[in-house]
């Protein structure tokens, strides 16, 4: 089968930073799934690993972590899932990634894909429905009910991909009030038509732009990019117990500045649970599924925000450019595998 990835990490982007090879196709067993790949989206974490993670000795890398396809065979074990079956999943970090023509992937992180959605819309949604839906419910534990109604969630990066999607469930689950940081004018009016009540420009005081909406305080805060920059501004709106969650990867981060208001600090990383294996790993499989239904009931909406054609060595690399450039606008996705030009 065809893949693209690289043998050797490359911290600068080149034509060579990614590469066509024809390597065996793996053969599910256990709890596999073999995949036939449609179509996959782009994301950080795809530069971030080609930037810094070296393949082991003669082994040929393969990135992507987001995938719609068809179910081709399944391992002894499988209880989810069929031949013929449609599913999306965001995949394992620890396994080769989804820019090849076949992929295995562990049954339970992944769900059955949206019926009404198209391969390339579908595509855009795992693993930022994922990171958003732990995220707000299970690190933050922010209420998906009335009980929020008096509940401010502030979003640092409500554009991107996570924040697309997160700004949705917090729309249409819960009854908090959203303020979304953007700073373009596409960006703004996307984090509004995602959902958000207020947008405000993490390129200005935070605290000063709050108050001018008639926000004092808020209760908890999803930093989804640039959190050690924004971190004394954060404390200072945060209330005494609030919440911060973070996924992104500060270079440094003083915790200390978080006790005077006793503020608690929530991590996410998605690929947590099938990484350790853990006791719940199935969960993902179930979130993936209930937000299939979201979007089938149209309760939510892709976030699909540039289609870049087929899946290719040049598109990979133009799609890296525009993670790279911080000026992505929703999500990045192709669409089939292109195997005459690579």
């Amino acid at each position: 089968m065809l893949a693209i990835g690289y043998k050797q990490a490359s911290p600068d982007l080149h034509d060579e930073a990614l590469s066509l090879v024809n390597i065996a196709k793996p053969a599910p067993a256990g709890r596999d799934l073999l995949v036939k790949i449609s179509a996959i989206s782009v994301n950080p974490v795809d530069t971030k690993i080609r930037r810094t993670a070296e393949p082991d000795a003669d082994e040929f890398k393969i990135l992507g972590w987001d995938a719609v396809g068809i179910v081709e065979a399944v391992g002894e074990h499988c209880e989810y899932f069929k031949p013929g079956d449609r599913v999306f999943y965001a995949g394992d970090i620890s396994r080769p990634g989804t820019n090849a023509e076949f992929q295995l992937v562990d049954e339970r992180i992944v769900g059955t894909a949206p019926a009404k959605l198209s391969d390339a819309e579908a595509a855009a949604m795992p693993l930022t429905a994922l990171t958003a839906w732990e995220l707000l419910f299970s690190r933050l534990q922010l209420p998906a009910d009335a009980s929020g109604k008096d509940q401010v969630l502030l979003i640092i990066g409500g554009a991107g991909g996570v924040g697309s999607i997160l700004t949705q469930l917090a729309r249409q689950l819960t009854e908090l009030t959203i303020v979304s940081t953007a700073s373009r004018p596409q960006t703004i009016a996307w984090a509004k038509e995602m959902g958000a009540h207020h947008v405000i420009n993490h390129h200005q005081s935070l605290p000063q732009q709050l108050e001018e909406i008639g926000i004092n305080q808020v209760d908890a805060v999803a930093s989804l990019t640039h959190t050690d920059s924004h971190l004394d501004s954060l404390v200072e709106m945060l209330k005494p117990q609030g919440k911060l969650g973070l996924i992104d990867d500060p270079e440094s981060l003083d915790v200390t500045a978080l006790k005077k208001k006793s503020i608690s600090l929530h991590w996410e990383f998605m690929y947590t649970r099938s990484l350790f294996n853990t006791e719940d790993m199935v969960e993902q499989h179930r979130i993936l599924n209930r937000v299939a239904e979201l979007l089938d009931n149209k309760t939510l909406k892709t976030t699909l925000g540039q289609h870049l054609g087929p899946v290719n060595v040049a598109n990979l690399i133009q799609a890296h450019t525009i993670l790279e450039s911080n000026k992505a606008c929703g999500k990045l996705v192709l669409e089939g595998f292109e195997q005459a030009r690579g």
